[in-house]
C-alpha cells in the first residue's frame, strides 16, 4: 500500500489510543505504540515488522528522546506524531494540591511539549511530518469541576495552534483535536483522579462527576472511526489546525463561539476605549 504511513502514539495501551493502533495496522500502516507497560500489546504480536512497542515514561525526555530514537532506527522515519496519553484530574482549585496539579501538567501538557521536542529535529530533517494533539473540548469549553484538567487541556490547544504557525514553513502540519465523549474507559476510575482534600463548600461539584460517571458506556463517540478521521487529514493538503470530534464537541464549541461574540459585543466600547484617541 503506498500511501501507508508511520505512526507514533503515545498512551496506545487502552481508549482512543489502542482503538487507532488496533485500526490502522488493520489499514496496513505501521505503527510505534507506546505506554508505561507493554505488557497490554500482546494481542499484536502475530503483526511482524509493521509493530513497534515501547515502554515510555512520559515524565522523564530521555525516555520519550530514546522511544522516538528506536523508532527512527526500525522504520528510517515517522509521518504522524499522536500525543494522546493523558487523565482527568477532578476537584476544585482549592482542594487540590500541589502534587495533584503538577502530576496532571506532566501528563496532559509537559509531555506533549517534550515528545514534540524530541521528535522535531527528525520531522525538519524531513520537511514533512503531521502532529496531532489531543486536547479535549473541555479545552475550548470548560466544564464544571475540573477545573485544573481545563487548563491544562487549554495548554495543549494553545501550544498546538502556535505550533502550527510556527512549523507550517517547514512543511511539518499540527492539529489540535478537541473531543467530546467517547465510548472508551476515560470515565472509569483509572483514567480520571480525583481531589482528595475534598472542601464542604465545593460538594456540588461532585454531583458533575457523579454525572460524569454516569455516562461511561453511553458515550455518543466511537473510537473505532477516529483513524478514519485521521486518516483523511493527514492526506488533506490544508489539514485542520482545530478539529472538533463528535457532535456533543461540536455542538458544544458553537454554543461558546455564540456566547464568546455576545459578551465582546456587549463589552465592545470597553475594549476600544483603551485605544489613543486621535
Amino acid at each position: 500500500m503506498s500511501n501507508t504511513k508511520i505512526w507514533y502514539i503515545t498512551g496506545a495501551s487502552r481508549g482512543m489510543g489502542l482503538s487507532l493502533v488496533r485500526q490502522l495496522l488493520a489499514k496496513g500502516h505501521s505503527v510505534v505504540a507506546t505506554s508505561r507497560s507493554i505488557a497490554a500489546f500482546e494481542e499484536f504480536n502475530g503483526i511482524g515488522d509493521r509493530f513497534l512497542s515501547l515502554e515510555v515514561d512520559l515524565k522523564n525526555e530521555q525516555s520519550i528522546a530514546a522511544s522516538i530514537k528506536k523508532a527512527i532506527e526500525k522504520f528510517g522515519r515517522l509521518d504522524v506524531i499522536i500525543n494522546n496519553a493523558g487523565y482527568g484530574l477532578g476537584g476544585a482549585l482549592e482542594e487540590l494540591s500541589s502534587a495533584e496539579i503538577d502530576e496532571n501538567f506532566q501528563v496532559n501538557f509537559f509531555a506533549v511539549v517534550h515528545v514534540v521536542q524530541q521528535v522535531l529535529p527528525y520531522l525538519r530533517k524531513q520537511r514533512s511530518g503531521h502532529i496531532i494533539n489531543i486536547s479535549s473540548i473541555a479545552g475550548f469549553a470548560p466544564g464544571t469541576g475540573w477545573s485544573m484538567y481545563c487548563a491544562a487541556k487549554f495548554a495543549v490547544s494553545g501550544l498546538s495552534e502556535a505550533l502550527a504557525n510556527d512549523l507550517k514553513p517547514l512543511g511539518i502540519h499540527v492539529t489540535n483535536v478537541m473531543p467530546g465523549w467517547f465510548r472508551t474507559g476515560f470515565a472509569k476510575a483509572d483514567s480520571i483522579a480525583y481531589n482528595k482534600n475534598q472542601i464542604e463548600d465545593y460538594a456540588y461539584l461532585r454531583e458533575y462527576h457523579e454525572k460524569m460517571n454516569r455516562m461511561d458506556g453511553a458515550q455518543p463517540g466511537d473510537p473505532d472511526k477516529i483513524a478514519d478521521v485521521f486518516l483523511k487529514l493527514v492526506d488533506s493538503p490544508i489539514p485542520a489546525v482545530d478539529l472538533f470530534l463528535g457532535s456533543d464537541a461540536f455542538n458544544r464549541a458553537k454554543t461558546r463561539i455564540e456566547e464568546l461574540h455576545r459578551q465582546m459585543e456587549t463589552w465592545k466600547d470597553v475594549s476600544f476605549s483603551t485605544d489613543f484617541t486621535t
